[in-house]
């Protein structure tokens, strides 16, 4: 059974969502502050497939967990906040969040991102894919610039492969929403643009010979193959 972290100093709700969550099938670890979430993530025996990540703790703050975390370890992350700012939202994407959901939110709709986010980091049978010196290995979910890996987030990987397996064509934002994070678009949401800028700047970072992503102001984003 899938194992998911909670890290959030609100008992309450933890326990709330931790007991939500058990009753779908889930294996749920629950800690109240940076330090001990982050021990369970080194830990192997309790490392966890997806951390529910709150943003608002004393001490360390949720955005600085993420950024460290996000040095050594790829799961997803869904982060909580009770700052509703479109500001914020972006901050914790730009750290490498894979999702963002605001508090209150309801235990339903955390279980559909939960689930989302671990359908699309499932491997899968699907065959490499290369566009000029991008390669991509959906079975192992790990993407390559001539032989250089990429170190992407779920989320990441998902567009990008969105992407590549389009290349060349306009793929619209509520497509890209849907196909790389499991869920509708929704209205001044600016999840996929962060994540595109994310990977802009992997892909540049790389090599100047990286396809590049080209955006259709208001309409969508297009992989373009690099310069051979």
């Amino acid at each position: 059974m899938p194992r998911i972290l909670i890290i959030d100093d609100d008992r309450a709700l933890a326990a709330l969502l931790a007991e939500y969550l058990q009753r779908e099938g889930f294996v749920v670890d629950v800690a109240h502050d940076s330090e001990s979430g982050l021990a369970q993530l080194h830990n192997q025996a309790t490392r966890p497939d997806l951390l529910i990540l709150d943003v608002m703790m004393p001490g360390r703050d949720g955005l600085d967990t993420l950024r460290e975390l996000r040095l050594k370890h790829r799961l997803p992350v869904i982060m909580l906040s009770a700052k509703g700012e479109p500001v914020d939202r972006v901050i914790g994407l730009e750290l490498g969040a894979d999702d963002y959901l605001t508090k209150p939110c309801l235990p339903r709709e955390l279980l559909a991102r939960v689930r989302a986010q671990l359908r699309r980091n499932t491997p899968t049978t699907a065959g490499p894919l290369q566009i000029g010196s991008l390669r991509l290995e959906p079975a192992e979910r790990r993407a390559f610039v001539d032989q250089q890996e990429l170190s992407l987030t779920g989320a990441e990987f998902q567009l990008l492969l969105a992407l590549a397996q389009r290349a060349g064509e306009l793929v619209d934002k509520a497509t890209l929403t849907r196909m790389a994070l499991g869920r509708e678009l929704e209205r001044f949401d600016r999840s996929i643009d962060v994540h595109v800028s994310r990977l802009r700047h992997k892909l540049t970072e790389a090599s100047a010979q990286a396809p590049r992503i080209e955006s259709v102001r208001g309409a969508g984003y297009s992989l373009v193959a690099g310069a051979a």
